[in-house]
């Protein structure tokens, strides 16, 4: 009787080692990145600041030239010239006009197939929603510098409040524009087209800008206008900012106005995360 032998084992094939999967780079690089990306394409068309610029001092001249040489409403502030109490809401208006140029950069990104690419990688939903935002803020701050520069040295602004007022007036502005960003950003998350997006933001922005206190004081428009002006959001932003900026009465405005940018601005954040996730 013969034993048989089993057959040989083959050699043991080493395994390879475990390649830890990459989840790619922290968020806060991730905005740094697209941020810097947005920002150099800025830098190298300088017509976008330029362009943004033409509106808001094309209305700051014209109303400036045409009301402060005439009569001024009975509730006006004393010791205030019509162009600084226009300025702030010259800068507001610019802050809304930059907002909505945030929602279109974001359909031009969806459009020239960035957002594709993007898709692709390991890359959070809302870096570049957050770059936009950021690009946003940059290209405020850098029109209300211009703005007020020109309207110090061409036209004569002189605020009765000191810089630190002055100052932080701008900041108010500026956070004004950041979270109207956001709005434009989900509006334009959704709608993924500019035009609409434009039709929109002259809808919402023209009429909100005229039912205020802009340009007039509320005390001074008729009975219907101004019950609509005293509950506009944007009169409280304005009354703050030109409060701050001129010594005036009404900074009591600039916490409701706070809050009502703070979650203008939360809820932006949330609508646009579920706009950008949908499928291009």
């Amino acid at each position: 009787m013969t034993t048989q032998l089993a057959p040989p084992l083959p050699p043991a094939v080493p395994r390879p080692a475990a390649v830890p999967a990459f989840g790619g780079s922290s968020l806060l690089t991730q905005i740094r990145v697209l941020t810097g990306r947005s920002l150099r394409a800025m830098v190298t068309d300088p017509g976008i600041v330029l362009f943004g610029l033409i509106q808001p001092v094309v209305i700051l001249f014209v109303l400036t030239q045409i009301f402060s040489k005439m009569g001024m409403p009975p509730h006006f502030p004393d010791g205030v010239s019509y162009l600084d109490y226009v300025l702030p809401a010259v800068l507001v208006d610019n802050a809304a006009q930059s907002a909505m140029h945030s929602g279109v950069g974001l359909v031009e990104d969806q459009k020239n197939g960035i957002v594709a690419r993007l898709r692709s990688l390991p890359v959070h939903p809302g870096a570049l929603l957050a770059a936009r935002s950021l690009v946003g803020l940059v290209r405020s701050a850098v029109q209300v510098a211009v703005i007020m520069a020109l309207a110090m040295t061409v036209l004569g602004y002189s605020p009765n409040g000191g810089a630190a007022e002055l100052a932080l007036s701008a900041g108010l502005t500026l956070f004004i524009s950041f979270s109207l960003g956001w709005a434009f950003i989900a509006a334009g998350a959704w709608l993924r087209r500019a035009e609409p997006l434009q039709n929109l933001a002259l809808i919402v922005i023209f009429p909100l800008m005229f039912a205020s206190s802009a340009y007039v004081p509320v005390a001074d428009l008729p009975a219907w206008l101004g019950a609509v002006a005293s509950v506009n959001p944007l009169t409280y932003a304005i009354d703050a900012t030109r409060a701050l900026a001129l010594d005036v009465p009404g900074l009591d405005h600039a916490i409701p106005a706070v809050v009502i940018c703070a979650v203008i601005a939360l809820a932006g954040m949330a609508t646009a995360v579920r706009g950008f996730r949908r499928p291009l």
